[in-house]
């Protein structure tokens, strides 16, 4: 309670310097330091002000990235004067922010505190929701999440994203776009309440500013429609309105809209453009198929059809973006359902929260090139039910 109290009075910009002189104070810790995951999920950053004095962090084959990959807490011992470093994981709600690295002294007092990891890992997590709070006073955690520069229209992009995962007692949530720092008109959005979890993914006309104002504009209309409770089909017609008013048809943007009912996994859907669904259930990947509607914005006053769907508890789902399934090899080879299939098998065994990376690798290995041509967009769902 006293660390707590520390963190929600200190000022937004002083965290890591506050949660340094706590550990220094009750665990005789040498150093403290706070690591974010940029927006690529390749590197651990840590927070410091401009220009960043210390090299990142690499999320693979180090104990940092080991611990913000397991989302375990990371014990690294002997470091040649005795002393150990923990790695504590820092997630909030199953979005995982970055790491707290922590050296604490040899001998007995090491010793003595091992035991009490769960108190460094709950530290953590406390920090992991101030951070979030910060976050709208200040940009320090905000460029700690960046190894390079956003372009404009990237900025624009993953402020209007709810987060990159997202964990409840019924499902997870994972995503990832790429290229992280260039990004276009691709965008994923959910909303869960107590019975219900709203997921949209889309993929806006376009390239740039223009790609990425069409997307704010129907991110925000279908936001707006859903927050004032209107049904799933009646928030397409609501958003393709508001898009149409403002581009009279020359610019449009598809999107993939689910309505699910976590006591009984029924689901409402609305395809209204190119993202794709496959499922995984019992170790067969298959493509899901919804009747093809419209796009936003793509005729004025166009009227939108629910259809059924159910998931089951083990189901896990991919939604993917053109920029995925439609990818041409340098033979000129699509990627397709079966490369698809055969990465989802390939993943089955991660969390959610790593599926989407793990996929886009093996993107960029059929690709043949690192950085894709347009945007590439990967949500991935396990679901679990009451």
């Amino acid at each position: 309670m006293a660390v707590e109290r520390a963190l929600r009075t200190a000022a937004p910009h002083e965290l890591p310097d506050v949660v340094g002189q706590l550990l220094g104070r009750h665990y005789a810790a040498d150093s403290v330091d706070l690591l974010m995951a940029d927006y690529g999920l390749t590197v651990l950053q840590p927070v410091t002000e401009l220009p960043h004095t210390l090299p990142p962090v690499s999320v693979h084959n180090t104990p940092a990235g080991r611990a913000f990959g397991a989302q375990e807490p990371f014990v690294e011992g002997n470091l040649g004067d005795g002393s150990v470093r923990a790695h504590l994981p820092i997630s909030v709600r199953g979005d995982r922010l970055g790491v707290l690295s922590v050296t604490l002294p040899g001998g007995d007092h090491a010793r003595d505190c091992l035991p009490e990891l769960a108190e460094l890992a709950e530290l953590a997590e406390v920090l992991g929701h101030e951070v979030l709070v910060a976050e709208r006073d200040t940009d320090l955690y905000l460029r700690a999440r960046r190894k390079d520069r956003l372009t404009l229209a990237a900025e624009m992009q993953w402020q209007l994203l709810p987060g990159r995962s997202c964990s409840r007692s019924e499902f997870d949530l994972g995503a990832q776009l790429e290229p992280a720092y260039a990004i276009h008109g691709d965008n994923f959005d959910w909303s869960a309440t107590a019975d219900h979890l709203t997921l949209y993914v889309s993929n806006g006309m376009g390239e740039g500013i223009e790609a990425s104002l069409l997307t704010n504009l129907a991110v925000n209309a279908l936001r707006n429609a859903r927050r004032a409770g209107i049904p799933l089909a009646d928030q397409a017609a609501l958003a393709d309105q508001a898009v149409y008013a403002h581009y009279r048809g020359r610019s449009h943007m598809s999107v993939l809209m689910f309505d699910f009912e976590l006591t009984t996994g029924r689901a409402r859907v609305v395809d209204a453009g190119s993202p794709q669904t496959l499922r995984l259930r019992d170790g067969v990947v298959e493509r899901i198929a919804f009747d093809a509607q419209l796009p936003l914005g793509m005729f004025e006053e166009t009227d939108y059809i629910e259809q059924d769907f159910r998931i089951e508890p083990g189901d896990r789902l991919l939604f993917v973006s053109d920029g995925v399934y439609a990818v041409a090899s340098p033979k000129g080879e699509a990627y397709g359902d079966a490369a698809l299939a055969r990465a989802i098998q390939h993943t089955r065994l991660l969390p959610a929260a790593e599926v989407p990376r793990a996929v886009l690798r093996e993107l960029t290995g059929h690709r043949g090139t690192p950085t894709p041509d347009d945007d590439a967009l990967v949500v991935c769902l396990d679901w679990r039910g009451r």
